[in-house]
């Protein structure tokens, strides 16, 4: 996903080059024209002319060579990540999806408040698509941002059905020079054993890894991963991202990892952190942070002379993933670097506030719910409220509410949770009215994380943890809306 540098200005969002390396750009099929207003959240609604962005998305069996490593696998087409889907706010995105799979499949749009029928999970908001059966998304971009799409059935997700999701916004500056996709993976399909047969084997006892890590509080995940990919590429043949020093880069993290979180730094810089999950942020500047699945952070660095090491460090586990950077002449870093940044100064949700005109307006909440997070390897068994998904136990809202959701976590592991169709709003305390607009939420053992949401998307929406194999067993719950 390298991209070339076409001018020394700063670019707007509309001139910016996506990184390639199979990241092909999303195709306009009508003339832009200018839009007069964007569709609601959960809309299909847009302004008359508007843009429409269509794409075709192939699940198939296929070959993929990792940098070295070739594995058999499943991918959108033979791109690991999928193609780029980009377009802006107001376009419509019509994406058909052929499925090529002895086995169903559907696709979720990660981060967006798309109509219910149009949200990708099965049997809550659509029967999977059959194999040798296609299905339509349809819907209007309305939220700007990175984003991305994967698929929502069982442990598919942990092979290679993913790709990265851009929405511009016409009304942001810019101001940066390069725009890098950055997509981050743990990898083990097609090296002995598939997800499938892992959580098999978690199901029938089997012993998972003994990973921990003092930042996240305690066990760092259920699987040791061989590899960990950078753009589908494993360390030691890296891809590369190429500018000119002095030049400002927007660097856009998605974690599409199934059992990871990653800690990211740059060698010899620093990052300003600017967004997350989508929505901007007051820009804080830090050496490293960490991004569970589902997250998204897009950080900004202005980029110095030579060759940088991007390094994804497996949190609590033994390996990486790499990308370089090159503005200048210099010697490619090893497999194995390792930058003083990892360990200086990390972001936490603290430093983290939501940016003018992004803020959740606070109020008293018209309804809450405790969402309780437990369960343990041994049965492999995760729970919400002491129930899993389908026999969980719906959280009735109506259209207006404001909605507090309180995560509590009384298990050993954390939990990266995530809430389909809406975004909420981190509340540190009942004084917080600036906490940090997101979808996917990092709760640690023995935390308890706030949030708020404005219920403004009709429909049944799951919220569950993004690690893919207690998702599969059921750690997922509704917000359902009541009619």
């Amino acid at each position: 996903m390298s991209s070339v540098d076409r001018s020394s200005r700063p670019l707007s969002r509309r001139q910016v080059l996506a990184g390639g390396g199979g990241l092909a750009a999303l195709a306009v099929l009508t003339a832009c024209n200018p839009r007069t207003s964007a569709a609601a959240p959960g809309s299909t609604a847009a302004a008359p002319g508007a843009p429409v962005r269509s794409a075709t998305l192939t699940p198939q069996v296929t070959r993929l060579d990792l940098g070295g490593p070739v594995v058999d696998t499943w991918a959108f087409g033979d791109s690991l990540p999928g193609p780029l889907l980009r377009g802006t706010t107001g376009d419509v995105l019509r994406v058909e999806v052929a499925n090529q799979l002895s086995t169903g499949t559907t696709v979720h749009w990660h981060g967006l408040p798309v109509p219910n029928d149009m949200d990708g999970v099965p049997d809550v908001t659509q029967p999977e698509i059959e194999p040798g059966a296609s299905f339509t998304y349809e819907f209007t971009l309305t939220e700007p941002g990175t984003h991305w799409y994967h698929s929502h059935v069982g442990v598919q997700r942990d092979r290679g059905l993913y790709g990265p999701l851009i929405i511009d916004d016409p009304q942001e500056p810019g101001g940066y020079d390069v725009d890098w996709v950055i997509v981050l993976d743990d990898w083990i399909d097609g090296t002995g054993t598939t997800p499938e047969q892992v959580l098999a084997g978690f199901e029938s006892g089997g012993n998972a890894a003994a990973l921990t890590s003092p930042r996240l509080g305690g066990t760092a995940g259920d699987v040791a991963y061989p590899y960990y990919l950078l753009n589908g590429r494993v360390p030691g043949a890296p891809v590369s991202f190429t500018a000119k020093a002095g030049q400002k880069a927007r660097i856009r993290l998605i974690n599409a990892g199934g059992d990871t979180t990653f800690r990211v730094a740059l060698g010899g810089h620093q990052m300003t952190v600017t967004q997350t999950d989508g929505y901007p942020v007051v820009p804080v500047t830090v050496d490293t942070l960490l991004i569970s699945m589902g997250e998204r952070y897009d950080v900004e660095v202005t980029l110095a002379d030579g060759v940088f090491p991007l390094v994804a460090a497996a949190e609590g586990k033994t390996g990486q993933a790499l990308g370089i950077v090159r503005t200048g002449s210099g010697a490619t870093p090893a497999a194995d670097a390792h930058p003083s940044e990892l360990d200086g100064k990390l972001l936490a949700y603290a430093d983290l506030h939501a940016a003018a005109g992004a803020e959740l307006p606070q109020r008293n909440p018209d309804v809450s719910y405790d969402l309780v997070l437990e369960g343990s390897m041994k049965p492999y068994r995760w729970t919400i409220n002491g129930h899993a998904h389908p026999d969980d136990q719906p959280l009735p809202v109506s259209q207006g509410q404001y909605v507090r959701l309180r995560c509590v976590n009384r298990s050993t592991m954390y939990h990266p949770m995530h809430l389909h169709g809406h975004t909420v709003a981190l509340r540190a305390s009942d004084s917080d009215a600036t906490g940090p607009r997101k979808d996917t939420v990092i709760v640690l053992p023995g935390q308890t994380v706030v949030t708020d949401l404005l219920a403004d998307n009709p429909g049944q929406w799951v919220t569950h943890c993004h690690n893919i194999y207690h998702e599969a067993v059921g750690m997922m719950t509704r917000l359902s809306y009541q009619t």
